[in-house]
Formats: C-alpha cells, structure tokens, sequence
C-alpha cells in the first residue's frame, strides 16, 4: 500500500495519519474502522467474486465505500496497519459454533499488532458484534470493553467445551471469550492472506455456511450502540443493549437504508440465493 492509497483509507475511516504507530493510535483507528466499514456479506448474495488481494480489498472497502466479512474486512485493515508502520501478523482461527464446536479451518482472520511503545494487541474489526477496541493479547484476566466483558486465555484439551472434529489444539492455541462465551479458538502461528482463500470460498459457497443462509449488514454507530439490516428486518441496539426491530416495507426502503445508514450505493436489492 503506497502512501496516497493510505491516506484515502484513513479519509474513508475519519483519521489523519498518525506521527507514530502507537497503542492510543490503533485504539482510535479500531474503534472508527468499526464506525466506518461495516460488516456485511452482500457480495455473496449479489454475485460478487472475494478476492482475497490487497488491491482488490483496498478496491472494494476505500474505492467502492463498501464492507465485506473477516478475511476482506481484517485483511484490508492489517495493511493499513503495516503502511503506518505498524507490525502486523496474520492469525487464523475457528469460531465456535453450536454445542461448542469448532469451524472449518482458517474459518476466520484475526490480527495481532504490536505498536512502538511496548503494546502487543489482538485488533479485530471483522467479526461483527465484538469488542470496540483492541484487546490486549498477552493479558489472561478480565478485559472490560463497550462490546462486553473479555478474556484471552490459552485453550485447555477440552477449552470451552469443545466437542466433535476440530477439538484438538496446538500447545499455544488461546480462545477468546466474551461475556462467559467462547468465541473463537486463535492460532498464534503467523498466517499470509492467501491462506484464507480456501476459508473465503467455503464460507462463500457452502450450503452449511451461515454467510450463505443469511444476510448481514452491520455497524458501530455513533453512540456506542448498533445498527444490523438482515434482508428486511431492521434492529438498533442502544449502548445498554436494548434493541429496536423493525420491517422496511419495499425495496426502495431498503436500498435506502444501505445508502443513508451504511453508505453502501446498490443497484438492486441482495436476496439470499435459493438451493
């Protein structure tokens, strides 16, 4: 990423450049990448191709003022990271799903970023409803943040209450907790992007995905709350955790909506693919 590709990044999240890459810094991008870029898997249901390349994520998220999942959305923040001189490492891990169990492999793509004044940080702009700010990587005690309460602990045999295929661990595994759940179990072996084409397509075609089965759009609104249209349905969430559902009754409403509140410009309506 060359310098005038980071400056209109950072004009696409409300920053200027930083002087250093420090911890207060990576706060501040975090928390309006969260604001600014919202994570939504439309691509998949409008037809689109997700390549995971820097070009065409810088393309997609900055170019087209658009949004994406984890792989798209972590993939394009870790270079942004890296050209205001941050170290960045790639981290693949597996969500935790129903009964406990784990993902595919390489099911989501996570950051580890270490800043000049010490700070060694999981940054993570790409899971939806999760923490606003960086969560502190080496620390095994409550993290408490305004997307919940948080903890990174390294993964046990049996961590989590993880059951079925995919349950054993590397010895340096962590699992990342919110709110007493487990989230996702965190490979701390650095990854490259490509790794995760394979992920990308799974979660891009597979009938078993839930990225196939649902539409999402969702964002950090102003106010600390969150803003999420799943096709139709509408549903604000203050900051206390109450919530607002409503049905936007045409497609003009909706394709509306993506525009005014997620600034994302579509042509037609993305509908979730049948069969």
């Amino acid at each position: 990423m060359n310098s005038a590709q980071a400056d209109a990044y950072l004009r696409r999240i409300g920053a200027h450049h930083p002087a250093w890459p420090t911890s207060g810094v990576l706060r501040d991008l975090h928390l309006r990448h969260l604001k600014a870029v919202p994570f939504e898997n439309l691509s998949i249901h409008l037809g689109e191709e997700i390549v995971l390349e820097e070009k065409e994520l810088l393309d997609k998220v900055v170019g087209g003022r658009r949004g994406g999942f984890c792989y798209e959305l972590n993939g394009a923040f870790g270079a942004l990271l890296g050209a205001l001189g941050f170290d960045v490492t790639l981290l693949a891990g597996r969500v935790y799903g129903e009964e406990g169990r784990l993902g595919i492999p390489y099911d989501h793509l996570a950051l580890r970023v270490r800043t000049v004044d010490g700070g060694d940080w999981l940054a993570d702009v790409g899971f939806g409803a999760h923490s606003h700010y960086p969560l502190a990587f080496g620390a095994r005690t409550e993290q408490v943040d305004p997307g919940g309460t948080f903890r990174v602990l390294e993964a046990g045999p049996d961590a989590a209450g993880v059951r079925g295929v995919g349950g054993r661990r590397e010895a340096e595994d962590l699992d990342v907790i919110r709110d007493g759940g487990p989230q996702y179990r965190l490979e701390v072996r650095p990854r490259v992007l490509g790794d995760f084409a394979a992920g990308a397509w799974w979660h891009s075609t597979s009938p078993k995905s839930h990225f196939t089965r649902s539409l999402v759009c969702s964002r950090v609104t102003e106010d600390g709350g969150r803003i999420t249209l799943s096709g139709r349905n509408l549903t604000a969430t203050a900051p206390d955790g109450t919530k607002e559902v409503s049905e936007l009754a045409t497609d003009e409403d909706v394709l509306a909506l993506y525009r005014e509140r997620f600034g994302i410009e579509l042509d037609r309506v993305p509908e979730v693919r049948k069969g």
